[in-house]
């Protein structure tokens, strides 16, 4: 995604180091998980990012991987990250996607 496909304007939360978000190294820069959106801070607003499909984070299923009865879902307590046209719900530096009664492992996610 460029870097204004898709951005806020009238964000008013100020990411930066110690803003309470997780932090996420992104292609070069550091992006902020909030609320469901992977954010990056730039030239006087926010652009929305997302985690790309590529070969260390894929989209796949592994039926192997259980997450022992969670269901991943908005509000369960791990944090939403957008990863290519879905969501994913980070699980100890992983991004586990909820499917057929299982959770996908679709890579690693780096927080700082």
């Amino acid at each position: 995604m460029s870097c204004h496909e898709d951005h806020h304007f009238a964000h008013p939360h100020k990411h930066g180091e110690n803003c309470g978000h997780k932090a996420v190294p992104h292609n070069g820069h550091t992006d902020y998980l909030h609320e469901g959106h992977l954010h990056h801070p730039h030239e006087g607003h926010v652009d929305e990012h997302r985690i790309g499909v590529t070969e260390s984070t894929p989209v796949r299923c592994t039926p192997n991987v259980q997450c022992k009865g969670h269901a991943h879902e908005p509000g369960c307590g791990h944090d939403p990250v957008p990863h290519g046209d879905h969501v994913d719900y980070v699980v100890g530096g992983r991004m586990h996607h909820p499917h057929a009664g299982h959770c996908d492992d679709h890579g690693p996610l780096q927080l700082i």
